[in-house]
């Protein structure tokens, strides 16, 4: 292959695959925290309000960085950012298994949603800037590997645990393995372009600040599924208490399939159609699975959300990251922090709509506000001045 022939700076394959990498990493470890969660609360003696304020403090150390890693990635480009992040986050995470007092553990996990802040941002601002160089639509796929590394760290952590390794032994693995990717992957990211679009923390206005509502719209119905899916089968009376996971279970693996061939659908049918279909799925899935008679149509409908939310949150990124009217940067990091800031609120939200008439109730809720993505879809779609 010549000079000429050769596929842009942006989109070789290497970087493809570094970007993919670093995607994995941060699922990874996000996967490898889960199994570790009740060495945690017995460790420290801690009630189910004291866990629930402590995992609070992951989501918060990530939405406080998001927006200062958005302004980090203008000054000194993705790659920084994402190695700074990746290596911040494995080197911090053993201290999970190994702080012996509720403070302490705060500020580990406030540092480790901090690192983590940053790798979000980092990856998915450099996945635009990967994509951008592609004639085809990559961000689902990126996405993708988010949720294989989830479903990796998890098993993971687990099968060492089960084998007799002690909580520091297994996080320690896990931390090692992924700095090591980072690692790997740091020399075929993008080259830094320090200065470009710099600039100071600003409020999402404009296009990005709807394409921010929608994406924490949709984080919302992700949330709810995780915390609140398994009390709504059980109240339902579907299925004993012991199986009320499955719903999110099969969310989660739908989710990740549509994202696997995401980035084909996207193509054929377009960013606009995607948000289209996706949000009319998610609606499908969500009333279905609200006002289920049998656990077959329970299942059917969280399958359904899980494959119509999976496109949805690629594509808005990707347009964050195409619009003119902010820096990329920042945009994206607003994006991700609305996105967050819907995981970390929502499922309180919907505990007080629950509380004020009935779980199925704020369900249905979701489903309305899912009407968001087909009612502006057109608007986030089109061409952007």
């Amino acid at each position: 292959m010549n000079e000429l022939d050769a596929p842009p700076a942006s989109n070789r394959p290497a970087t493809r695959h570094a970007t993919r990498l670093v995607f994995f990493v941060a699922g990874f470890v996000l996967g490898c925290w889960s199994p570790l969660i009740p060495y945690v609360k017995q460790r420290l003696f801690l009630d189910d309000a004291g866990l629930g304020l402590l995992l609070l403090c992951l989501g918060i150390g990530s939405v406080v960085t998001m927006p200062l890693a958005g302004v980090a990635c203008s000054r000194f480009g993705t790659r920084k950012v994402i190695v700074w992040g990746g290596l911040g986050l494995t080197a911090m995470f053993p201290a999970v298994a190994l702080a012996g007092s509720v403070w302490l553990m705060v500020g580990v996990v406030v540092w480790v949603g901090a690192f983590l802040g940053l790798l979000e941002v980092g990856m998915n601002s450099h996945a635009v800037e990967v994509e951008r160089g592609s004639p085809t639509p990559l961000m689902s796929g990126f996405h993708a590997l988010f949720s294989v590394g989830g479903f990796a760290g998890a098993g993971g952590a687990t099968l060492l645990l089960t084998l007799g390794a002690t909580p520091v032994h297994s996080a320690s693995a896990c931390a090692l393995l992924g700095m090591i990717a980072v690692l790997v992957a740091w020399p075929f990211l993008l080259k830094d372009e320090s200065g470009a679009d710099a600039g100071g923390i600003v409020l999402p206005k404009g296009i990005v600040l709807l394409i921010a509502v929608l994406a924490a719209s949709t984080f919302l119905v992700e949330g709810a599924i995780l915390d609140w899916g398994a009390l709504l089968v059980t109240g339902q009376g579907l299925v004993e208490i012991a199986m009320g996971g499955y719903g999110y279970m099969l969310f989660s693996v739908a989710m990740t399939v549509g994202r696997l061939f995401g980035d084909r659908f996207v193509a054929a049918v377009g960013s606009r159609q995607s948000l289209v279909w996706g949000g009319a799925l998610t609606i499908v899935g969500l009333l279905l699975a609200t006002v289920a008679p049998h656990i077959a149509v329970s299942a059917a409908g969280f399958l359904a959300i899980g494959l119509g939310a999976s496109n949805i949150v690629p594509v808005l990124f990707s347009l964050a990251g195409s619009q003119t009217q902010m820096p990329r940067g920042q945009a994206v990091a607003a994006v991700a922090t609305a996105g967050y800031g819907g995981i970390l609120l929502g499922p309180a939200a919907i505990g007080f709509l629950a509380d004020l008439t009935s779980l199925q109730a704020a369900f249905l809720a979701l489903a309305l506000l899912m009407g968001l993505l087909p009612l502006f879809a057109f608007r986030v779609t089109a061409r952007q001045g």
